[in-house]
């Protein structure tokens, strides 16, 4: 973790155990032009720029403390907690690691508790602002998977290919999420994927494979409303209801960074067999180091390989009552489809490293939802209309400690 890095190596020298203590934290404010709908980092971080407030600090601003423990050259020990807006607005803190480690041999290292999963480039240290060159990850990739940890247990392993080191991950176990004040919940359980890490030189490449058994009470309402009709309903429920459905992620991303400038990119696939969609998403981004300052550029893409828009139930032989509610529920229906993202957008900025451990950034972001979709939007209102470009800035005040 960065904010322990500097700290390692006199750790390593001093008597066992030894405790370690660091945090990050950011204080950012956004603008949306958006009136009818939210921009927010993901779905479970709800930011509430654009139609709620015209400025929101809630998309990225956070703050975490990170507690480490060598309690003898094998065992070791680390608790992260972070504090950052939830879909209960609120901000109450959350562990967010939580985990042992027991260094088996040199190249082994096995982990039990709540920890970080290895997907996407920036999946060790998302959260913390000051380790990313921009505001926040691209959302059309992170935003697919806004857990970022799991309770569990891995196994990493190192190796060599030549001049490459590699980091393998294996992992399985759980994690879950309350999706609103009434206690219903998104839960995967046995999650188990793959990752391996390469570097060579300033070269890095990550690919990594995730599967879960994934359950979303939220709409669970409308898909029990849909059964009631019968088996053309019950097909349809089947079809979308994410009831212990297996959702997969598969992510590459390639890093250069030389010092001076750097270059990355991204690709991934969302597959959740329901509501959530099945989606292919992508970024590519550069900048170039002028001292203190880091001007930098983003695409981001994410599409649908799946339709957003369902005919639903057939009204055409119900009675009047049973069409008009059998109407309701396919707008109510192709309403959920429609938040399947479907969006491009580029960004620009420039981070300020001012003073040593903190980091000031302005970044504008221009992204369009299209085909229907509100693309990464949340709290979409009825006035919404997709196609129309949506302009973003954002500050932001990155530090570590």
């Amino acid at each position: 973790m960065i904010v322990l890095a500097s700290r390692s190596a006199a750790a390593q020298a001093e008597p066992m155990p030894v405790w370690t203590f660091g945090g990050f934290g950011t204080a950012g404010l956004v603008h949306s032009s958006e009136r009818q709908a939210d921009y927010s980092a993901n779905v479970i971080n709800p930011g509430e720029a654009g139609y709620t407030d015209r400025w929101s600090a809630s998309v990225d601003s956070r703050v975490g403390a990170q507690l480490g423990v060598a309690i003898t050259p094998r065992w070791s020990a680390v608790l992260q907690v972070i504090s950052e807006r939830n879909l209960q607005n609120s901000y109450r803190p959350v562990v967010e690691w939580a985990n042992i480690n027991y260094q088996a041999t040199p190249e082994l290292n096995l982990r039990l508790g709540r920890i970080a999963l290895p997907i996407y480039l920036a999946g060790d240290y998302r959260k913390a602002g000051y380790a990313l060159p921009w505001v926040r990850p691209p959302v059309e990739v992170y935003g697919s998977l806004p857990v970022a940890n799991s309770d569990g247990i891995d196994a990493s392993y190192r190796w060599q290919a030549g001049a490459a080191n590699n980091l393998t991950q294996v992992f399985y176990g759980h994690t879950s999420v309350q999706t609103d004040d009434s206690g219903k919940r998104a839960r995967a359980r046995q999650l188990m994927g793959l990752s391996n890490t390469t570097t060579y030189g300033a070269f890095t490449v990550r690919a990594s494979a995730l599967t879960a058994e994934l359950t979303v009470d939220l709409a669970r309402p409308l898909f029990d409303a849909f059964r009631q009709f019968g088996p053309q309903g019950t097909l349809i429920a089947e079809r979308y209801d994410a009831d212990h459905k297996r959702v997969g992620i598969a992510n590459i991303g390639v890093s250069y960074d030389n010092g001076v400038w750097f270059v990355q990119a991204e690709g991934s696939r969302m597959n959740a067999r329901s509501f959530l969609g099945d989606k292919s998403s992508m970024y590519a981004s550069g900048g170039y180091r002028l001292g203190d300052w880091t001007p930098y550029a983003t695409y981001g893409r994410v599409v649908a390989n799946v339709p957003i828009h369902s005919d639903g139930l057939d009204a055409s032989r119900l009675p009047a009552q049973a069409g008009a509610s059998a109407a309701y529920l396919n707008a109510q229906l192709n309403g959920l489809l429609g938040r399947i993202a479907v969006q491009h957008s580029v960004s620009s900025g420039v981070r300020w490293d001012f003073l040593p451990d903190y980091a000031l950034k302005l970044q504008y972001d221009r992204l369009r939802p299209t085909g229907g979709s509100s693309g990464t939007l949340i709290n979409v209102q009825p006035g919404f209309r997709s196609g129309r470009p949506v302009h973003v800035v954002s500050f932001a005040l990155d530090f570590v400690f």
